[in-house]
């Protein structure tokens, strides 16, 4: 038994496919099926049902696969600690970054990352809290960036900094001609959110009361589009404050910040596994966030009439 058997098992289990399993796995077909044949036959016992279409997992695979993950987990955390103990940033590492962040914050800092970290193999991935939450428990993630608190008892969560939410009221709306505005002024069938799944929709309907707005029939996977419809006059939504700078000058005048006694915020935090053991490199990725966030400050002490960023 050999750990890329086990990697060429759970790309098989992964894909249903052993051609597409072979393409991704980087090797051809026959060497992929002739080292899980091996594994088979050591086993005595097959794994996954080949008269099937597509390709379905035996009972036996099923507890085979669930071992190969844990297997493969160790091997992985095994080379970590030796790069922990030299406190070294080589490595591969994969990082899950939600898609309400994603978009703002990766521009920001994926250059500083390559130079800080030439050694490091980062693979940064847009993905949705729940399948970060999912690729955790399966070993399967570093790290990640998303909104919390997340209430996951073996995800540890370090804020790197608090966000303001701020309104997008465009020409054609009665709240456009006010300077500040209330939470309260968001009027029931006027608030355009962001689809099921996406945790800043869950932000939002809290802060506004879910009972108190129509979740509406326009439901979008990203803010470009909720600013194009409410451009178009379907109503008025609600974006973080860093993905104002992704507007052009004639819609950024279309922002209204909250009342400063009544301005929404979100904590977003680097998270990481409790059983991870690269705390070096998250210290360091940590500092290197702030250390963005922190000339953002700087670069905005002069507008005093905008909420700002707050490190943690």
């Amino acid at each position: 038994m050999t750990l890329i058997q086990l990697q060429y098992v759970l790309s098989v289990a992964e894909y249903k496919n052993f051609t597409v399993a072979a393409e991704k796995s980087y090797v051809t077909q026959p060497t992929l099926s002739m080292q899980i044949q091996k594994l088979e036959r050591e086993l005595d016992s097959e794994i996954f049902d080949r008269t099937t279409h597509p390709i379905t997992i035996t009972p036996i695979g099923l507890k085979v696969i669930e071992q190969a993950k844990v297997i493969l987990a160790e091997a992985k955390k095994m080379g970590q600690m030796v790069m922990e103990e030299k406190e070294s940033l080589e490595g591969t590492l994969t990082i899950g970054i939600i898609p309400t962040i994603f978009s703002s914050l990766v521009p920001l800092f994926y250059k500083t990352i390559k130079k800080n970290f030439p050694k490091t193999r980062l693979i940064i991935k847009e993905m949705k809290t729940e399948d970060i939450i999912e690729s955790f428990n399966e070993r399967e993630l570093d790290f990640a960036i998303a909104a919390t608190p997340l209430d996951e008892p073996q995800i540890i969560e370090k804020p790197i900094y608090y966000e303001p939410l701020v309104a997008y009221i465009p020409e054609n709306h009665k709240l456009h001609k006010e300077k500040y505005i209330n939470i309260s002024q968001i009027a029931e069938n006027e608030l355009l959110l962001l689809g099921e799944g996406h945790c800043f929709r869950n932000n939002v309907l809290t802060i506004c009361g879910s009972n108190q707005v129509n979740r509406g029939d326009l439901q979008s996977g990203d803010f470009s589009t909720l600013v194009k419809l409410s451009n178009e006059g379907f109503g008025i939504t609600i974006l973080p404050l860093l993905y104002v700078e992704n507007l052009s000058e004639s819609e950024k005048k279309c922002i209204r910040y909250f009342k400063e006694n009544n301005n929404p915020t979100r904590e977003i935090s680097l998270l990481h596994h409790d059983t991870q053991v690269r705390l070096h490199f998250r210290d360091e990725f940590y500092k290197l966030i702030q250390g963005i966030i922190r000339g953002m400050l700087f670069l905005e002490s002069n507008n005093v009439t905008s909420p700002k960023l707050k490190l943690s």
